[in-house]
Parts: structure tokens; sequence; C-alpha cells
């Protein structure tokens, strides 16, 4: 017996089975225990020393200038959404004298770095896109692509004059207070002793890659790359695809979190041969981009993006709202368990009796995420493989309308690990379970550090 289940955008019906409760719960321990490992951050390397290469900027020239030692009023930071926000709001209320400091050649923040085929942002760009009213601008797609965003990041340096003062290629080394001065004191890696009275961080918690401690890392022989610095010069294509150097090219990705689901039909529809290395499946939702209507856009009236922000975190946040203003795959997912909640006479307001609640609706959330997987990826092992079992916000829930389409492909394999990882990185390839897969370039979507020192990955 099934349950047809409709997703949020009226796009796809997906059969839902009946489930045993008792049963998922087993199996979510099953496969929680197989990842469970006592290195906890330990599993990874830090890109520093001959790990460096990593870290490079891919996209700018180095210059020089000569070091800085004058003062300013305000200092920020970071120049992604974050740093240009507060700048753009500071000036808005008056305060011209301020500086931008930006380890990158450009503003733009994680879509200055992440610029892999298929980067796009998975929170409606509506939204997600800062300043929209106060830039005349209406994003060209629901959610915008990675070109698009980091074009809106530049015009808002343009339009509130950031890139005047700013210092970009700089970073930040330390900050200390001096008493006699009542000023900052920011040094950089250039040498750069400026002052400031005030100083806003905005740094970002997600962008210092990471790369998994695999023993043998450093021997292979071929080509290697992270995903947060695309080498376009290796690859050929651009942020839309057609990746033209790989056409004779075995890849390996390793990783299948949020970057790679967005990469990995783009390198499969390109290289001769792809393996993608998974620990862990992601849950893939229905993405369902549309484009821009025009006739919505002359509806809107002053306040509208501020209006919906709101509707949009009221729900996510577990509030009630009339209206679904964005109506999506996060608003989907909030929605169906607060719907469970609070429909029936007979729902139990005890603590546990509202732990159980939720945790029925996790299960009927993510039995119609694995159905889905069931529907479309032909070879019943593969899809198997690529079924998420656990919490869904375990590990961060993905959207996306070809992911699972690409391993119905001829020339993609997924190698599953079994939540135990690579085995290990030789001269010619990848090890998994005594099996070496030959390649010539590895790709590492591995992500960036978290639960590090703040620190360590701001850098001062």
């Amino acid at each position: 017996m099934t349950t047809e289940v409709q997703d949020s955008t009226d796009t796809e019906t997906i059969d839902i089975r009946e489930f045993d409760p008792d049963a998922l719960r087993e199996k979510y321990r099953e496969e929680r225990d197989k990842r469970l490992r006592d290195e906890g951050n330990d599993q990874y390397i830090e890109v520093t020393n001959e790990f460096a290469v990593y870290l490079q900027d891919p996209y700018v020239a180095p210059f020089e200038r000569e070091p800085l030692t004058d003062e300013v009023e305000v200092v920020v930071i970071g120049g992604g959404f974050g740093g240009l926000l507060a700048a753009a709001r500071l000036r808005e209320a008056g305060v011209e004298d301020i500086r931008i400091v930006e380890k990158a050649g450009d503003f733009g923040g994680t879509w200055y770095w992440n610029r892999y085929p298929g980067a796009q942002c998975d929170i409606e760009s509506y939204i997600y896109l800062p300043l929209l009213e106060e830039m005349n601008y209406i994003p060209t797609e629901k959610y915008s692509h990675g070109p698009e965003i980091l074009a809106h990041a530049r015009a808002i340096g343009e339009r509130y004059e950031l890139y005047d003062n700013a210092c970009l290629q700089t970073e930040v080394t330390g900050m200390t207070w001096n008493d006699d001065d009542q000023r900052w004191i920011i040094t950089t890696n250039r040498g750069d002793r400026m002052k400031a009275r005030f100083v806003a961080m905005s740094n970002g918690p997600l962008h210092r890659p990471k790369l998994p401690g695999i023993p043998g890392i450093n021997s292979f022989k071929g080509h290697t790359f992270h995903t947060s610095r695309w080498d376009y010069d290796y690859t050929g294509g651009d942020s839309t695809g057609g990746l033209s150097g790989l056409k004779d090219k075995r890849v390996a990705i390793i990783g299948t979190g949020a970057t790679a689901v967005q990469c990995i039909p783009h390198v499969g529809e390109a290289a001769q041969h792809l393996f993608v290395f998974q620990r862990t499946p992601s849950s893939i939702d229905v993405r369902n981009n549309q484009p821009t209507d025009p006739a919505w856009v002359e509806t809107l009236e002053p306040g509208w993006q501020k209006n919906r922000m709101e509707n949009f975190n009221t729900l996510v946040s577990g509030g009630f709202t009339n209206e679904d203003l964005v109506n999506d795959g996060w608003t989907d997912i909030i929605g169906k368990l607060l719907f469970r909640m609070r429909s029936g006479d007979n729902i139990d307001f005890t603590p546990e009796g509202l732990m159980a609640t939720v945790e029925l609706a996790d299960f009927e959330k993510m039995e119609e995420i694995r159905s889905r997987v069931d529907t479309i990826v032909e070879d019943e092992n593969v899809a198997e493989s690529l079924k998420p079992y656990y919490r869904q916000f375990c590990k961060r829930p993905c959207f996306h309308d070809d992911y699972l389409d690409t391993y119905n492909r001829l020339n993609v394999t997924l190698v599953d690990t079994q939540g135990k990882g690579v085995e290990r990185i030789t001269e010619r390839g990848v090890v998994v379970d005594g099996t070496e897969y030959e390649v010539d370039c590895i790709i590492y979507s591995t992500g960036f550090e978290v639960g590090t020192a703040y620190t360590r990955r701001a850098g001062y």
C-alpha cells in the first residue's frame, strides 16, 4: 500500500510506502554506527604547508602595494554579503570613512571562491540576495546561479562606493585594542598597521577549505584541486558546464555534500568516466527552478523583500503564517512537520509526545526522499546506496533535479564506501575496500572547516 505525495512545487508525484518506525529507528542506528569516528576534526588535514596550494586564488594575479599605516573610522573584515551589507547600512547612516579588508581579489565572499560548475544558491534568490529594492534589481530566476550572485555583490560594492578605500588580496593577521589611542590596531599579511575606531568582523563561518586525512593523499601523480578553487584551465568550460578538458579523463570526486550535488551532473556529462566516492548520501529533494515571472514582478510593492524574508523566517522557525510566500523545499520540510503537530485532537504536548510527533513527521519526509531515489535511479543497488537513512537535518538537505539522474549514465560509477570513507590514495588513483580506481584527476568536494577554533579559521 502506498500514499501519493505531491511536492510543494506541484511537479512530481511520489509514492510513499508505509513504513515501520521501529525498523527505521534500527536502520538509522546501524547507519550512524558505521560512521562513528573517534578523531573528530582530526580526520581532516589543515590546508597549510605543502597543502597551502589549495588556498591559492586562481581568479586574479597577485599584486604588490606599499603597507598602510593610516586611520579610518570603520574597518569591515570580509567582503562577502555580510560585510557588504554592514558597510552599505553604515553608508546609509552617514558613515563615510569605511574600509573593507578582504583576502580575495574582489567582493563576493563564498561566491567569489566557489565558482564550480552548477554553483547555485539553495535559498530563494528573492530573499537571499540582499538589498534588492535598494539596488532596483530582481534576480533572473528563483534560485540564482553563481555568476549572477557574484555580479550582484560587485554591484553593491559599486553602488555604495565600497571599492574606493578597500584593501583586496589582504588578510588580517591581528587585531588589538590600544588603550592610549582608543583605537583598534589591525595588522595584515601585507605589513599594514592601520587604526580604526570601530571594527566589524564579517569573516563568515565556512570559508577555509578542508581536506580529508586519507593516507597517501600527497602521493597521487595526477591533477588535483578543491571545488572552492575550481581549475577551469584543466577542465575547460565555465560555471555553466561544457567541461571539454575532461572528455578523455577519468575523474574522481571525493565527497557527496551540497557542492558535489551541484557539480557532479556537469562532470558526469563531460568526463570520459566519473567515479563518485561517497561516505554518506545526501537527501535530494525537488528543486524546480524557474525563471522570474515579469507579471509577478509587476505586483511587487515597496517593502516586498523584507516582508518575504520575514515570512520565510517565521515558517522555518516554527511560527505560523496564513500564507507561504516562498513555497519551496525548506518551507515544505517545516510545514509538514507543523501540520502534523497542529492537526488532530489527540496530540500529546508533553516533551516526550512532541518528540514522537516530530520523529514521525521526519520519518514521513525522509521516506518521501528515499522513494524519490527509487523513482529516478534505474539500478536498484545504486539507488539503495543513494538513500539517506538519518533524520533530515543530520546532513544539510539538498535540492536538485539532475543529480540523481546522473547515476543512470554509463560513464558514472558510484563507489559507496559504506560510511568508512576512502581507504587510501596511491600514485595512480583511489582505493576503497582493496580496489584501486585509476584516475587522471581527483576533485576534493570535502567542504570547509567547521567546529575548529574561530581564530584558526579567521587567521587572527
